[in-house]
């Protein structure tokens, strides 16, 4: 499985776990410009932006550490270009989450960093 079939798969996996924490699905894989958004859903009154990782094994280091902060900028910047193009407000409630994968492990940590 090549790595692009095998991120969509993850994110597809990070998805069904988010509905079933509630949270409703809007786009997943957007592209642009800036970079690219895994997964955008809405959670809470919040438009959600999710990153999904995915690692193996802990050999690996943990997935949440390649979240680093030129990643943090590039789906921050992604993150306004979506919002601007889908016409919502500046002041719409945005929540930046990701989803851990490690092995079979999936954690979701909500509100993950902060818009920069």
């Amino acid at each position: 499985m090549n790595n692009r079939a095998k991120g969509a798969a993850y994110e597809e996996l990070a998805a069904r776990e988010l509905k079933k924490l509630g949270y409703r699905i809007l786009t997943k894989n957007f592209y642009c410009k800036g970079g690219e958004l895994d997964i955008v859903a809405m959670d809470d009154g919040y438009l959600c932006f999710v990153e999904v990782k995915y690692r193996a094994s802990d050999s690996e280091g943990d997935p949440l550490e390649a979240v680093d902060h030129t990643k943090v900028q590039r789906i921050c910047r992604s993150a306004m270009f979506y919002m601007n193009r889908f016409g919502y407000p500046e002041d719409t409630p945005v929540r930046f989450d990701v989803v851990s994968i490690l092995g079979q492990e999936i954690s979701v940590y909500k509100n993950a960093f902060d818009y920069e």
